[in-house]
């Protein structure tokens, strides 16, 4: 390809050396090094690139490809038991049809200049969660469960004028550093320890911590390790005494099953959307979810958009769009905004909407119920080989930690052999939790068989024998 007879590259522009002399003129520069004098000679690269040369035609660069994809060791080919924030659950082949329409295929919220029908899509997604978690509001997701917790925790300290937050010490450690990197400097998190019978939040801890500091107590029900905190209620009216905020993370996939958090006491529930409707995709599929009552206090601290409904100038139309625009730094002088908000997973809201209004409640009831008999079935039989228990004695919901501790084998060893027989064991949790020895999470859903399982109990008695 050429312009004027000169070289020029096809993806790079302003490539023709012609070109270049002339800009570098208009900016008083001899070369495209001057642009970079300030960067220390030693950090750059003096030589070309160690790169092969290039496929000669598109089949060729694809085949590489696919065959460099097939070395992939996926949960197509192999029995998943791995959790801990994403976790793998049947998607309605709708879900997949509705969210690659063209109207919607964007993680973009979008405007009303290109909405399509993306603005009632979204509040009809946010109804259907709205019914689900029993609340009265809720945004456009963010990003992830994490960010979701970290403004929900944001929130509260906003809304009190206090600066301390306490969460549980047994919750993911990625979570708590997105948390942390989220809240400082204006939060201060403070750990509360657990019981170590049942994993449950120690409330004598809770209550020696509690202070007129407090903004907020957060808790997740099912746990980070799956178990379920039945004190919810009386964390909540800790909370409530001191002038502080409850705030709730939550599995929303539970909620055919278990109550709401806003019947034990919530005044912000948070969450992540991945296991309605949504594929792992290799760690992508996140989107997170803040719900609270239409509150003027709450709804007001949202940085992120929510839409309403509302009639137009035309007697019987109905129009979609933001409420209270001004909150986000979208509306807002972005430097004077409460928190910076940028591109949400809109999409996956959608898509959360399209698998809620598919299931409809018999359907979240019994997907619950599913897993909660496989998920018990799982533990049991596990529990029957020698060696291995079962850390906590509480009840739990689609997780549970297992201890590995008296097979003489740690979990990593046992991963790999397993991985051997085509299978993801649970995760390891020896390094982020040292004082729960040689545990794992293992993550048991609708998808799991009873042949999946029975193929994981006898793998692990054939190598912890």
């Amino acid at each position: 390809m050429s312009i004027k007879g000169f070289k020029n590259h096809p993806y790079i522009p302003n490539s023709v050396k012609e070109v270049q002399d002339e800009m570098l003129k208009e900016l008083g520069l001899n070369s495209l090094e001057d642009l970079h004098a300030e960067i220390p000679s030693e950090l750059k690269l003096t030589k070309s690139l160690d790169i092969p040369e290039a496929f000669g035609s598109e089949y060729e660069l694809r085949r590489h490809v696919e065959e460099l994809l097939a070395k992939n060791k996926n949960c197509k080919n192999y029995i998943n038991f791995l959790g801990a924030g994403c976790s793998q659950h049947y998607v309605p082949a709708i879900c997949d049809e509705v969210n690659g329409r063209g109207e919607f295929l964007t993680a973009y919220g979008g405007e009303s200049y290109n909405d399509f029908g993306r603005f009632q899509a979204l509040f009809e997604y946010q109804s259907l969660m709205a019914e689900l978690v029993d609340m009265e509001v809720v945004n456009v997701p963010t990003m992830d469960f994490a960010q979701a917790a970290a403004t929900a925790i944001k929130m509260s300290a906003r809304i009190t004028g206090r600066s301390d937050v306490l969460i549980p010490t047994l919750m993911s450690e990625e979570k708590f550093m997105v948390i942390k990197n989220y809240c400082t400097p204006h939060v201060n998190l403070i750990r509360v320890g657990y019981v170590k019978e049942t994993g449950l939040l120690d409330l004598d801890d809770l209550k020696s911590k509690v202070s007129d500091k407090t903004a907020g107590i957060y808790f997740q029900n099912p746990s980070y390790l799956g178990f379920i905190e039945t004190n919810g209620q009386l964390i909540s009216d800790i909370a409530h005494k001191n002038g502080s905020i409850s705030i709730v993370g939550v599995d929303p996939i539970s909620l055919g099953v278990m109550s709401p958090p806003i019947e034990y006491g919530a005044d912000i529930v948070c969450g992540e959307l991945q296991p309605l409707g949504m594929h792992m995709n290799y760690g992508g599929g996140q989107a997170g979810f803040i719900a609270t009552m239409d509150d003027e206090k709450f709804v007001m601290e949202f940085p992120s958009r929510i839409f309403g409904i509302a009639p137009t100038i035309v007697k019987g139309e109905y129009a979609f769009g933001d409420v209270a625009y001004d909150r986000t730094s979208f509306g807002h002088h972005r430097e004077h905004a409460k928190e910076y908000v940028g591109t949400q997973t809109a999409l996956w809201g959608i898509t959360a909407g399209v698998y809620l209004a598919t299931m409809g409640p018999k359907g979240m009831e019994e997907v619950g119920e599913t897993i909660m008999q496989k998920s018990r079935y799982a533990m049991l039989e596990l529990t029957k080989i020698e060696g291995i228990e079962c850390l906590f004695n509480s009840s739990f919901f689609k997780e549970f930690v297992l201890d590995f501790s008296k097979t003489g084998k740690t979990v990593e060893q046992i991963n790999k052999e397993l991985l051997a027989k085509n299978i993801f064991g649970g995760k390891d949790l020896s390094v982020e939790f040292k004082d729960l020895g040689q545990s794992a999470l293992y993550c048991v859903t609708e998808i799991h068989t009873k042949n999946d399982i029975d193929k994981l109990v006898l793998a692990l008695k054939e190598i912890v024998a």
